[in-house]
Order: C-alpha cells, then structure tokens, then sequence
C-alpha cells in the first residue's frame, strides 16, 4: 500500500529518521510511536506528500509520491492533520463535504450521493445532530470528530492519522479507534496513526514503528515491538506491562523520590 525507500528526515541539525525501509500492506493497522520531537508528525507529513524528505522517497502502490497528480493522490490516502484553523463560517455539513471534491471531477455541486456519504460519515462520528453548526462554534473534541467524518467521507484505501484521539472524551477515544480497527479488518482499509496511549494503540493496531528520535527505528508486528524493554528505550521511560484478561496495559513505572 504504502513504503519508504531509504528514507531518512531531518529538523535543523537534528537527524530525525536514518535509512528508513518500510512497508505497510493492505489491511494493515500501523501506530507510530516515539517522544515528543522524536519525528512521528514530520514522518506522517512526509507519508502525506506535504514534506519534501531529506534523502530517499515514499511510494504509494509501488509508484513514488511526486508522480502522482495530485487529483489521483487524494482518493489514494486521506490525511488528518493533528491540528486545524478553521477561518471561515463553513457548517459541519459543508466542512465534510469539502472531502468529496476529489471526485467531483468536472462537476461544481456535490450531488445527493455526496450528501449521503457524508451524512453517513457525521452518523458514525456521532454528529449528525451538529450537521447546520457552525464548525467555529464547536468543542475541541467536536470538531476532531467533525474532522475524521470528513476523512471517512473522502472514503480512501489509506487513512493517515495525527493524533485521531486528540481532545476526544474517553468513551469517543474507544469508538474512533475501534471504528479505524474494523475498517482495517472488515474493508481492508489500510491505517497509520500517531498516538500516545500505548494501551489503545495496542489494543486496535496489528503493527507498530518505534522512533528513537536519533536516526535510529524499529518497525513489526505490535508482539515483537511493543515490548516493555523496547518501549523503554524509546519513550526514554520504564514501562511495565500488565495482563488482564485478552487486554494487554502499557503502565509507567513509578520513579522514586529522594
């Protein structure tokens, strides 16, 4: 679905990402994990075609970002940013509309099948109900879902996620990534998404890619990477592991005080 190729990011004189050969398949549930200004943003942007990279390229289908036009690249992957100005008294209904463009064609005006996409879209985000409002008068956590709506109704092979559960309450934390998990499962969507609760992320992903923030990454399958003492050394923090039942809990070990 989607590879990089030798790739490596920098950010100043900081080398972010060294050599970086990945590839995520269809169906697959990628999260990406790392500190703060350890690259996972600037890598996700780059996977976008928003960031030029420092050195190698990423190829979508096997065929490099910069030779798709740019009409083809947006029904290709979706993108969600991790954070957004919204300038313009636009409704949450028009705000998920917006998404549809790609296959407007030569087309203007969305027709109904537009609309009942991105009705359907606001439905399962569970904003229906805030379809007339103004995007400006919403909740940080309203509008994040107003936000992945529009992403389901851009309705992509590949979704690419900042931060999906950013600003979202608890129970709608579960429901979004549990909806990202099954559109991997059911429909063989493909997903990588940067986020920073180790449990969650374990919990609805099949792999992970580890960013040291020095150059150095690691990349496979949630059981052979989310492990205690590599998630340690990456997060630069002791992590603990506990079983409860099916679930696997990611906890930060405790650092005694003096």
């Amino acid at each position: 679905m989607i590879s990089t190729h030798h790739l490596s990011l920098t950010a100043g004189q900081r080398q972010l990402v060294t050599d970086l050969n990945w590839q995520v398949r269809e169906g697959e549930c990628w999260s990406i994990i790392g500190r703060n200004g350890a690259g996972k943003s600037t890598l996700m942007r780059t996977m976008a075609g928003l960031r030029a990279a420092d050195d190698g390229h990423v190829a979508l289908s096997g065929r490099p970002l910069a030779d798709w036009p740019l009409d083809e690249l947006a029904r290709q992957r979706a993108f969600l940013a991790q954070s957004r100005s919204d300038a313009f008294a636009y409704s949450v209904i028009e705000t998920v509309l917006s998404a549809r463009h790609p296959y407007h064609g030569n087309r203007y005006w969305e027709d109904s099948d537009d609309h009942a996409i991105a009705l359907k879209s606001l439905q399962a985000m569970e904003v229906a109900d805030l379809a007339a409002r103004d995007v400006r008068t919403l909740s940080g956590g309203e509008r994040q879902r107003v936000a992945i709506a529009a992403m389901l109704a851009q309705d992509t092979p590949l979704l690419l996620l900042d931060e999906p559960a950013n600003a979202l309450d608890l129970a709608h934390q579960v429901s979004v990534m549990s909806i990202l998990a099954r559109l991997c499962r059911e429909q063989n969507k493909t997903a990588v998404m940067i986020g920073h609760d180790l449990t969650l992320a374990h919990s609805v992903s099949t792999h992970a890619l580890l960013l040291k923030g020095d150059g150095r990454w690691l990349a496979g399958a949630k059981a052979e990477v989310m492990r205690a003492d590599l998630l340690s050394d990456y997060l630069g923090h002791p992590i603990e592991i506990l079983q409860h039942g099916q679930r696997s809990i990611f906890i930060p070990k405790e650092e005694s005080i003096a």
